[in-house]
């Protein structure tokens, strides 16, 4: 399959493929890897090759919707779709919900020609862990199917590292669309909050959830965005403001990047993340970017917030499912959700209170800096015996330690996850370019311009190469 959502957009355009092709090729990999990989909930191969044949169609009749006409989707599957049934990955949705409706960011999609493939699996609910009580796959790493993808939109990020579309749908409330873009080496952009309408997806913090595209490239995401962006009235966050991707010249010159390390660097770091980052950092400047350090303002204030005010409003929205389906649920989940219940109201003002100051502070940040580099996570992807306490529950707290993603929720700035090499275990490591609120250009510009210099993220898994096969 074509390395990147663009290259195929072209390839399309000049006749050296077809929507039919690369759909084809797309089930292909499906049917080699996913058994191993747990990508899907729902494939849908019937209709996508339907809506594969109709877009070379209206494309050899000179009819283009844009770049992501005829282009192989994945979609999570706690957003809802016509054609598929939404599952949350849980035992608990009630089947009827979202049936017979596209959510709007499934709608544009399908107006913009997209050909989605099927629906991806995700922790349950977007909130819980890998587990294998209940009737659904797990959800494994390309890279190294004894590692984990990353939550929540794990078959996004598997999907497309694997080859099985080219660009995807995840959400993100604490770093569900960073996190498996990280473990799983390619592109994730979260927008600005209310940039994108988040109605038709099932809730898990009604003031954090983002949803957002996967993909290979910065440029990929930023054509899945100028479909995705802009108001929809269902959504009472979302506001009127459409993207445009920006010129991607790879020259950065005047961009003025600001470098975090303050509690990026800990301890348990991956012994490549510091060498990794820095020289990641070199090439945004040698592209011309001024480079100076900064600190995140009421970091651990705001990691703090993000995990107080997405366990009471889950709780708002799963309290009565909890008191009568209680072991319908993950574990996981519900020792996620029942937190919510230990915070009292004051606190949960108190953490909108301090968001808001915080917010004021980055915004004030902004002024003196364009983009903000990060590392996403200071480790590679866990392998899942290293979840696994000695009784066997599941056992996140020291791995979450080492993601850097929940602080950005909190304020609602867009974000934008690229590889940036890997560990010594052929692990993807992964940067974050986080940028002021709707500045999704400066992220995406200074993505695209890494990328340029960089192929991280044009590298495959063994398993999803079949050249290596």
């Amino acid at each position: 399959m074509t390395h990147t959502l663009t290259d195929a957009a072209a390839a399309l355009r000049d006749g050296t493929t077809t929507s039919v092709a690369l759909t084809e090729a797309a089930i292909a990999a499906a049917d080699r890897l996913d058994g191993e990989v747990g990508t899907y909930l729902h494939r849908l191969d019937a209709y996508a090759l339907e809506r594969a044949a109709e877009a070379d169609a209206e494309l050899a009749r000179g009819e283009d919707r844009g770049p992501l006409h005829g282009i192989p989707f994945g979609v999570k599957d706690i957003i809802a779709m016509a054609e598929g049934p939404t599952t949350a990955q849980s035992l608990v949705l009630d089947p009827a919900w979202g049936a017979g409706r596209d959510a709007p960011v499934v709608a544009r999609l399908k107006a913009a020609g997209a050909v989605i493939t099927g629906k991806t699996s995700t922790m349950e609910f977007a909130c819980g862990m890998p587990d294998d009580t209940k009737p659904f796959p797990v959800p494994r790493n390309p890279w190294n199917p004894d590692t984990w993808p990353g939550g929540s939109s794990s078959g996004t990020g598997s999907g497309v590292a694997a080859g099985m579309f080219l660009a995807g749908l995840g959400t993100d409330t604490a770093g569900s669309i960073r996190i498996p873009a990280a473990f799983c080496g390619v592109s994730g952009l979260m927008p600005t909050f209310g940039r994108v309408p988040k109605s038709g997806c099932v809730p898990l913090g009604y003031s954090l959830d983002h949803i957002g595209p996967l993909a290979r490239s910065a440029k990929d995401c930023a054509a899945v965005l100028e479909v995705l962006a802009g108001l929809d009235a269902s959504d009472p966050d979302c506001v009127d403001a459409p993207f445009t991707a920006p010129g991607f010249d790879g020259d950065l010159t005047g961009l003025r990047i600001g470098v975090v390390r303050e509690g990026h660097f800990p301890d348990h770091a991956d012994p490549a993340l510091e060498s990794t980052f820095d020289a990641a950092v070199a090439v945004l400047a040698e592209q011309g970017a001024t480079v100076t350090e900064v600190t995140l303002p009421y970091r651990a204030e705001m990691i703090t917030a993000d995990m107080v005010t997405m366990g009471c409003e889950a709780l708002a929205y799963h309290r009565n499912d909890l008191a009568g389906r209680w072991g319908d649920y993950y574990a996981a989940t519900r020792a996620m959700v029942v937190t919510g219940a230990m915070v009292s109201g004051a606190d949960y003002v108190q953490a909108q209170r301090v968001r808001r100051v915080a917010q004021d502070a980055v915004a004030r940040l902004f002024e003196t800096v364009d983009v903000i580099a990060a590392p996403t996570a200071a480790v590679g992807a866990p392998a899942f015996a290293s979840l696994t306490t000695p009784t066997g529950g599941v056992d996140v707290s020291e791995l979450f330690s080492l993601i850097f993603t929940p602080y950005w929720d909190s304020v609602g700035n867009p974000v934008l996850a690229v590889p940036m090499g890997f560990t010594a275990d052929g692990m993807p490591l992964s940067l974050q370019l986080a940028g002021p609120a709707f500045g999704e250009a400066a992220i995406l510009r200074a993505g695209d311009a890494f990328q340029q210099s960089t192929d991280w993220h044009l590298r495959v898994p063994r398993t999803a190469d079949v050249t290596a096969a």
